[in-house]
């Protein structure tokens, strides 16, 4: 279960969607993000769909990560669907005991397992195909604007990066103690929901300990190199907008557009 978890994940590549600005990158989330929500209709999450299957085709990532991603989640969507499913009120199906599905609630549980999906797909998406440090990048690019208020935009989006980056490490950190626990005969999968827990206790201290001692040497190591911060800082790359960035910008623009527009009219 704990490798089926991809998020913070990069995946090196020399893809349309790895060559984009990391700001495009992060506008373009934003607007897919968007549009699910306002998509309602089967048309408009046809072009939501359509879309993520082209970003995908295009990014070059494997259909499989995106899904292997999914599986960590999976209780969260089953149980939004059943509480969609059972508890929006419209014209009765099927009724036994307390329950009543009606035909708006399955529509709407579809409509949400839909958007989840989608929604954690196109995230993923964003970074699989974008490295921590030009995510990094990205973002204080674009919250630039905030220094003007003195908001530490640098430090942000720095902890941003840094939690993305070690999300992975810690995970192998954590099936290394599972591992190491059940070869000493710990059993984690038996028993009350009680027993579970204390069960945990074994492999929590250790990785609370092990991400203390790393949080520990990355300050010594970023204050042995001088680090002080964003102020005066240079770059090594530059970040500049070019025609494919536009374009993709200008594409998604029209899509949500039209998903807007089919929401406004009820189609």
């Amino acid at each position: 279960m704990l490798k089926d978890i991809t998020l913070g994940q990069f995946f090196p590549g020399n893809s349309l969607a790895h060559k984009l600005d990391p700001r495009t990158k992060l506008i373009l989330t934003v607007v897919y993000i968007v549009g699910l929500f306002c998509a309602e209709s089967f048309l408009s999450y046809g072009l939501m769909a359509a879309l993520l299957i082209a970003g995908v085709r295009v990014s070059g990532v494997a259909p499989k990560a995106l899904v292997r991603g999914l599986k960590p989640v999976l209780f969260i969507i089953c149980f939004t669907a059943v509480l969609n499913l059972f508890y929006t009120p419209g014209e009765e199906l099927v009724s036994f005991w307390i329950f009543t599905i009606t035909k708006e609630g399955v529509l709407t549980a579809f409509f949400m397992v839909l958007r989840i999906t989608m929604l954690i797909m196109g995230t993923f998406l964003l970074t699989y195909t974008t490295s921590p440090i030009s995510l990094t990048d990205g973002m204080e690019s674009l919250l630039n604007p905030l220094k003007k208020i003195r908001v530490p935009v640098h430090e942000l989006a720095m902890m941003m990066s840094i939690a993305l980056r070690f999300i992975p490490t810690l995970i192998e950190e954590t099936d290394k103690i599972m591992s190491a626990q059940k070869a000493r005969g710990a059993d984690f999968e038996s028993g009350s929901i009680i027993d579970r827990a204390k069960a945990l206790v074994p492999i929590l201290v250790p990785l609370f300990i092990s991400a203390f001692r790393r949080a520990d040497e990355l300050a010594v190591a970023m204050e042995c190199r001088c680090y002080h911060g964003g102020h005066g800082r240079t770059k090594l790359h530059v970040l500049h907008y070019q025609t494919r960035d536009y374009l993709v910008l200008s594409v998604y623009a029209v899509i949500l557009a039209a998903v807007i527009v089919l929401a406004r009219f009820g189609l």
